[in-house]
């Protein structure tokens, strides 16, 4: 059994008593030299950070022997292959740079993550991220039991191996990274709290990326503030960690710092604790060092002066009831359709009563839709055979136009487009 001091979690619950958000990079570098600069210049930014080590798509798929390859070559990857580095280079990494006042998470996207724990558990790390529905679906065809089995089998490698202390983030509120409706993703992100629990994780966080709508982000985070407490219980064991927009990214500088900077704004109003940000070159490369300090920086100062009452804000206080009461039923709906929660996680989905609209993967019925309305709210399009009752329903669907091949392109680049619109549309200075 390693020792795990729970640094990531308290953390980023010291800094919130203090009113501070954390920031936090996606920097992920194959290079090991590289990797750690990267640690390293996140550490001296005057702002509180977590460090990030993001894995390698060969690694994240479970294609070791390329990852290996490539760094017996010298190859670069879009991510640093942990699996691939051994024990002592891992460990060598992170070697004076991780701390209390300086924890560091291992980001993947792995379906079948038991190597990649194993190999973070080994590095001495115990902060990570992903969940059996969250890292399953958006990722390929890997049935839904055998993520459900890798996941069991990781989060208890991972809870015995830090005495249940180690920290895993979900990510079932960043599904497909845009045109969810809230109430899915907040339902997400909780089922894979309770699978964590279930599995002998005692520190975990849950996630929300941002949508196009802010009155709508705000309502939703405080939705899962609410609903957390209810179905997780004391938060000296949880907080919520807010991602900078997944979707098609603004491609102008102007554009990208304003839907950074909104973030930001949307993450303190709604009471995240942590910001998962994204650099300006998001639309155009894959971001060096010095983009992803730059907008840690820039997030950082966004969210000094966003400390503000969110029901202040018009509007937010009718959308989070209106997304509580979406998720709550879909939740009580889970843990009252089998006697296990895996068995029930397998069972809404296997009949439609979850679907997560526009997830090609088998094991989704692919019968919702979302539609955006000219405001950038979105709503449910199709429930498809989701039990809604009316009430319910009758508030969150709109039928909208005809869902065309056009109009889900116009809504996937909404964001892009609004952001863009009011900026200048050159890229040289970047």
């Amino acid at each position: 059994m390693y020792t795990s001091p729970g640094w990531f979690h308290r953390f980023v619950k010291e800094q919130a008593s203090h009113k501070r958000l954390v920031v936090q990079p996606r920097m992920g570098f194959s290079d090991h030299a590289e990797m750690r600069r990267g640690l390293q210049a996140v550490k001296q930014l005057n702002a509180p950070t977590v460090g990030t080590i993001t894995l390698d798509s060969f690694t994240r798929n479970g294609d070791f022997a390329s990852a290996a390859r490539a760094v017996a070559k010298g190859l670069p990857l879009n991510g640093y292959p942990i699996v691939s580095h051994t024990c002592e280079e891992n460990q060598a990494l992170i070697a004076g740079l991780r701390a209390p006042d300086f924890p560091v998470q291992v980001r993947h996207g792995s379906p079948l993550p038991v190597e990649v724990f194993k190999a973070t558990i080994a590095a001495g790390i115990d902060a990570i991220e992903g969940g059996p529905i969250s890292y399953c679906f958006p990722y390929g065809r890997i049935p839904l039991s055998s993520c459900l089995d890798a996941w069991r089998i990781s989060n208890r490698l991972f809870a015995g191996a830090f005495d249940g202390q180690g920290h895993i983030e979900s990510f079932g509120g960043c599904m497909m990274g845009q045109l969810c409706p809230p109430s899915i993703l907040i339902a997400i992100t909780i089922a894979e709290a309770l699978f964590m629990i279930d599995n002998g994780i005692r520190s975990y966080s849950l996630s929300l990326a941002q949508g196009t709508h802010s009155t709508q982000d705000v309502a939703a985070l405080l939705a899962l503030r609410q609903l957390g407490r209810k179905y997780l219980g004391p938060e000296h064991q949880w907080h919520i960690v807010f991602y900078t927009f997944m979707g098609k990214f603004p491609q102008s500088y102007e554009g990208a710092v304003a839907i950074m900077e909104e973030s930001a704004r949307i993450a303190v109003q709604g009471g995240a604790e942590r910001l998962i940000v994204k650099t300006v070159k998001e639309a155009h490369q894959i971001p060096t060092i010095e983009d992803n300090i730059n907008a840690l920086d820039c997030s950082s100062q966004a969210s000094i002066a966003a400390y503000t009452d969110p029901l202040a804000r018009p509007g937010v206080a009718a959308w989070m009831e209106q997304i509580r009461e979406e998720a709550d039923f879909l939740i009580d709906l889970l843990l009252n359709k089998a006697a296990t929660l895996e068995k029930s996680m397998a069972g809404v989905f296997g009949q439609g009563y979850w679907d997560v609209p526009y997830c090609l993967h088998p094991d989704n019925k692919r019968m919702t839709t979302a539609q955006l309305d000219d405001q950038g709210f979105i709503y449910w399009g199709d429930t498809g055979c989701i039990p809604f009752p009316r009430h319910i329903k009758t508030n969150a669907v709109r039928k909208g136009m005809q869902l065309s091949s056009g109009r889900l392109l116009q809504m996937l680049s909404f964001n892009q487009q609004k952001y863009d619109s009011a900026a200048q549309p050159a890229l040289t200075h970047i």
